[in-house]
């Protein structure tokens, strides 16, 4: 059965909308110091085979889980969309750079330690070595027979041969 016409019965409740997750940066702050906790108590494990006097034996050995701002959010049960409505708003704003920071930290530190995926954590971090190569001219190339190449590379080994026999 519908409500009936012009009814008021959304004035009667005592606020309107969604409460807020978090009311305030230091209760924001206390979930994120939760889920950093968290990712420390609870390590990812990996079978590590040993052997000790010619008996192999497999034992769990603890690795560093990586802390994620994916892992985070999820902790706190909000959207990433919402995460970055909390860092434009001025109340929340510098709790979100924060976790961030611990965030960035702990992966950084992790794989300079060699205890995450450096690999991983690079491109993770956005963090990369570069080279650039700048050339204004125009290439030419030239089209090879393998009778050309075969002429080159005998050039090659032979100059080799004779720097190796000097040296």
């Amino acid at each position: 059965m519908a409500a009936p016409k012009g009814n008021k019965f959304w004035e009667a409740r005592s606020s309107h909308g969604r409460s807020p997750k978090f009311e305030s940066a230091d209760s924001l702050w206390s979930a994120c110091c939760e889920y950093f906790q968290w990712v420390e108590e609870h390590p990812l494990w990996e079978m590590k085979a040993f052997n000790y006097q010619g008996e192999v034996t497999q034992e769990p050995v603890a690795k560093m889980r990586a802390m994620t701002l994916t892992g985070l959010t999820l902790f706190l049960d909000i959207t990433l969309e919402t995460w970055r409505m909390y860092r434009q708003r001025d109340d929340l704003s510098e709790v979100v750079t924060r976790a961030e920071q611990v965030i960035y930290d702990q992966k950084f530190s992790g794989a300079a330690a060699d205890l995450l995926n450096a690999n991983i954590i690079a491109r993770d971090l956005g963090l990369k070595d570069s080279h650039a190569t700048e050339h204004s001219g125009t290439v030419e190339t030239k089209d090879s027979t393998m009778t050309d190449v075969a002429r080159r590379l005998a050039f090659i080994l032979t100059k080799s041969m004779k720097e190796n026999s000097n040296a």
